[in-house]
């Protein structure tokens, strides 16, 4: 019978393997100049309460966050049609290669004229805005952008507006409303890195013909099925954590994958991972998984993280000799003779995660030192740096 998964609001905290982003704040500290007015530039626009900078070669516009308690409504929406109006890069040259507009309010593209651009722009950041739409007039004629980041806007569909960009490497719709892969992306042939973190994604489709992607980031969705993959021969890194993955599944291609996060999903057991051969770091916590099994095939493996789960003995990873890192806290780990038997000839093994098992719990004195007699190897037990002869 499989055991009740625990309601999990997020993934692991405890290492980089949790890409689900949230919204930051926009950096304001950047060197360097673009053009020769930019000093009156920026002393008119923070007059206005905006923030113009340029950071070597890339021009960027940044407006506050917030507004004070104090502010007059009248005053408010004057100033929000002002920048409906506005073009924020009328003092940025053409030959501009790269163009960010952070947390600026921008509901249209049409008054940034972008198209002005379109002989030198490679990378276009629309961060945190309020985008819904992308016209397809604009962006046909951005044929050179090799970087388009439109993380956290009000996007729907992209329908045909991205067909052009032949020379597009990273795409980032994070944070937006998307329901579904868009549809179009099997006309960016150069593609390498896809962001579609936190949106309403139910099913992995569209990428029939993206054999040149390399990362692919679909966590914080509502994914139930790994799916629609099997082009993805060049993949390296998959990321799907926090959503609702019932069954590992359709890895069987991506013979070249590296980093496999599949956190915060409702796994019950390790399986269909014999094809990964390549696989460096799996980040599978927050699970149901009951048993270690199924890595028999995983030889390369530096990092597993099975934190928060319901696994009850260590086994079956003795053959893991590259680990480094094993990550087992908030298991069903009842004494530390399992942990020995599959550990103690891991030389590479270097950082051990146990805290929240019961070999922990009930042995709060002892534990610490029996583990590290048992395995001398570690550098670091628990969140604890160990200490040298």
């Amino acid at each position: 019978m499989s055991p009740v998964l625990p309601e999990v609001e997020g993934e692991t905290a405890n290492h980089d393997s949790n890409r689900v982003d949230t919204a930051a704040a926009a950096s304001t500290t950047v060197d360097g100049g673009v053009s020769s007015n930019l000093s009156t530039e920026m002393r008119e626009a923070e007059s206005k309460g905006e923030r113009i900078v340029a950071a070597g070669s890339t021009a960027r516009v940044l407006l506050p966050a917030t507004q004070t308690e104090d502010t007059d409504e009248d005053d408010e929406e004057d100033r929000e049609e002002q920048e409906e109006n506005n073009d924020f890069l009328v003092d940025f040259p053409d030959d501009t290669p790269e163009l960010e507009l952070l947390h600026s309010r921008i509901k249209s593209l049409a008054n940034l004229h972008l198209p002005r651009f379109a002989a030198y722009l490679k990378k276009l950041c629309l961060r945190q805005n309020l985008i819904s739409y992308l016209d397809p007039d604009i962006f046909h004629q951005l044929t050179l952008l090799e970087e388009l980041d439109l993380y956290d806007n009000k996007i729907r569909h992209i329908d045909a507006s991205l067909d052009r960009l032949q020379d597009l490497k990273v795409l980032d719709l994070s944070f937006n409303l998307l329901r579904g892969v868009p549809d179009g992306l099997e006309h960016l042939r150069s593609l390498e890195t896809i962001y579609f973190v936190q949106n309403k994604i139910s099913k992995i489709t569209g990428l029939n013909h993206s054999t040149t992607l390399r990362s692919l980031e679909l966590g914080g969705n509502r994914i139930r099925k790994i799916e629609g993959l099997e082009a993805l021969v060049n993949l390296e890194e998959l990321w799907l954590g926090k959503n609702k993955i019932t069954k590992l599944e359709g890895l069987g291609n991506l013979k070249k994958l590296k980093v496999l996060s599949i956190q915060s999903n409702r796994i019950t057991k390790l399986e269909n991972l014999e094809a990964l051969s390549a696989l460096d770091q799996f980040y599978i916590s927050h699970n149901g998984i009951e048993r270690l099994e199924g890595l028999d095939h995983n030889n390369k493996l530096t990092t597993l993280d099975v934190g928060s789960n319901f696994i009850s003995t260590v086994e079956n990873i003795a053959h893991l000799t590259n680990l480094e890192e094993l990550w087992m806290s908030g298991n069903k780990v009842p004494d530390l003779r399992s942990v020995e038997a599959q550990l103690r000839h891991l030389q590479s093994l270097q950082t051990l995660y146990l805290e929240g098992n019961p070999c922990q719990t009930s042995d709060a004195v002892g534990y610490r030192r029996k583990v590290i007699l048992a395995l001398p190897q570690l550098t670091q037990l628990d969140a604890t740096y160990v200490r040298g002869p």
